[in-house]
């Protein structure tokens, strides 16, 4: 029975910056960009697991103010990912982020204009936080957790 890779991603925005985590891809080993993201962990919510990767890969602990999307991904290197994606805001962040996780090399702030230059994980790095540019935010209640 297949069965997708159920991940989480966080955009956090402070005023025209949007928050990255710069990693090593487990697949290419390539140094690259992405959102603080991973996987849904037993008995978390999905917006449980956006704040605690969050948390992980930053140091800093924010809730989600609304999903911004659900994108289904085949990624390149055959693994199946659904993957949610939570808006947070980063407005009152004073603390520069620190990762807790070793996986992670370091976490900044970058504008749209310079994440487009940028090695990034995969295409959906870009799309989440254009999708959080043009989209209503759904509500946290869209998501029925049992």
């Amino acid at each position: 029975m297949h069965k997708p890779h159920v991940t989480v991603a966080a955009i956090v925005k402070k005023n025209d910056y949007y928050l990255l985590v710069k990693e090593r891809d487990k697949f290419t080993k390539k140094i690259c960009y992405n959102q603080p993201a991973g996987h849904l962990e037993d008995k978390e919510t999905l917006a449980q697991a956006a704040s605690r990767e969050l948390l992980e890969e930053t140091g800093l602990t924010l809730a989600p103010m609304g999903l911004i999307g659900i994108y289904n991904l085949h990624a390149a290197n055959g693994v199946h990912y659904l993957r949610f994606c939570f808006m947070f805001d980063g407005e009152n962040i004073d603390d520069e982020p620190i990762p807790l996780d070793n996986d992670i090399i370091s976490a900044n702030w970058h504008t749209v204009e310079h994440i487009k230059t940028l090695p990034l994980r995969s295409h959906l790095v870009l799309q989440c936080i254009e999708d959080s540019q043009a989209r209503p935010l759904q509500s946290l209640d869209f998501i029925y957790d049992d």
